[in-house]
């Protein structure tokens, strides 16, 4: 039996609704049964264990829990104020204070769950008593939730540098650009579609004194990633001391220079950071085993075979891969995705001459915006179920802010100097 019917078995198994988990490890599971190779099904099991156990991946449980910690230690709060006292006074200033405040919240807590269920909690219902329909501020929210993934620190790009062996510091510094552009193509929608539909304004214009007042506020908030990235940058952490840093930094704030968190929390906020670690990690687990029989298969070989067989053209292929990892990311989540994807594109593009960092962002950013997609959008789950909206209705609503997120994917894809800028100005590429 042709070991690569695995891939369609593993689809069949998310269509029928197994969770992502069982499905990575049951269907190439099964082929290796069927196929006696035993002994390559026990290496597939064991390699669940061992591709959580690294080093750079402790970086996600701690940049998950430095997120609690900020989080409950009344931060995002903190820097909604910020964005309102900046954009409060705009027509629809609410939706881009929704927007602005992920963009912020995106260098604590590079998550795009996160990120929805923070700002969702606080800012869907505030956009409901200022008139706005609820599906309409679930959508705002899901859409500009995946910033968090792109801006650094980023939870994804972890995984990809882990996995494809890229610096970490350069995935950072390359997703500034594009996460600041998704940021503010969704205030353009939103500029537009507040004037044709009369949105309303949220508060009067702030005083240079109020947003002093509220910038000092979120001033501590705000070195987090000024910390994190320089501590790298400068070559005093790793990435993975910079997430325990961020955990440190999180914790002086909220105890002792904030004074907004208490022991009796901890317990809670350790709880919810270790569930949420723990689903990620397994799924890192379960994507390495997938990958092995991947390379087993030899579907790399063959895959690659085919899709140079479409065209030499690296603009022509770059657009259809676009197309494949847009699908992909309506059924997968992006850490499982890049996991099983990123060993088989990524060596294709790289022999075409797409710069590796290129492509990681390319990869990164369109599988991100895949957690807002329907019909299996993480994000759109967690918005649904904040504002107890329904995912059909909100999947409707954010229909526009995908046609922007999906221009400025295909932006970055072909003017390079949007992502590579960055990295190159601090010698992470040619």
């Amino acid at each position: 039996m042709v070991l690569v019917w695995f891939l369609p078995l593993f689809l069949v198994f998310l269509m029928i609704g197994l969770p992502v988990f069982f499905g990575m490890l049951a269907a190439p599971g099964i082929m290796l049964l069927l196929n006696g190779q035993e002994r390559d099904l026990a290496l597939m099991y064991r390699n669940v264990y061992n591709g959580m156990d690294s080093f750079p991946l402790m970086a996600i449980p701690f940049f998950m829990l430095a997120g609690e910690l900020m989080n409950r230690g009344g931060i995002t709060t903190r820097l909604v104020e910020f964005s309102q006292a900046l954009m409060g006074h705009l027509r629809g200033g609410l939706a881009h204070v929704n927007v602005l405040s992920s963009m912020l919240f995106a260098g604590l807590s590079g998550s795009a769950v996160a990120d929805t269920s923070a700002l969702g909690s606080m800012l869907i219902p505030a956009m409901e008593r200022e008139g706005y329909t609820r599906r309409f501020a679930a959508a705002i929210t899901a859409a500009s939730s995946v910033i968090g993934p792109i801006i650094p620190p980023s939870g994804i790009m972890i995984i990809y540098a882990y996995v494809m062996g890229e610096s970490v510091a350069a995935l950072f510094l390359a997703g500034i650009v594009p996460g600041a552009l998704v940021g503010l193509g969704l205030m353009g929608m939103i500029y537009f579609m507040a004037n044709r539909y009369d949105f309303p304004v949220s508060r009067r214009k702030a005083t240079w004194g109020e947003r002093g007042q509220a910038s000092l506020k979120a001033f501590f908030p705000l070195l987090t990633p000024v910390i994190i990235l320089g501590g790298i940058l400068g070559g005093v952490f790793t990435p993975t001391e910079a997430a325990a840093v961020a955990v440190a930094y999180a914790v002086i704030i909220g105890f002792f220079v904030l004074r907004t968190l208490r022991m009796s929390e901890m317990p809670e906020i350790l709880g919810r950071a270790a569930m949420t670690s723990a689903v990620v990690l397994l799924l890192v687990g379960a994507a390495m085993a997938f990958k092995t029989v991947v390379s087993l298969s030899h579907t790399p070989e063959i895959l690659a075979e085919f899709i140079l067989s479409l065209s030499q053209n690296p603009l022509v292929l770059l657009f259809l891969i676009n197309l494949l990892l847009f699908i992909v990311g309506m059924f997968l989540d992006a850490g499982p995705a890049i996991i099983i994807l990123g060993p088989i594109l990524g060596p294709i593009f790289t022999d075409l001459g797409i710069d590796p960092i290129h492509f990681a962002i390319i990869m990164s950013v369109n599988l991100t915006v895949g957690l807002a997609t329907p019909p299996m959008g993480l994000v759109l789950f967690v918005a649904s179920s904040v504002s107890n909206e329904r995912v059909e209705t909100i999947s409707r609503a954010i229909l526009p802010f995908l046609a922007v997120e999906i221009a400025v994917i295909f932006l970055i894809t072909f003017v390079p100097e949007l992502s590579m800028t960055v990295p190159r100005l601090f010698g992470f590429a040619d």
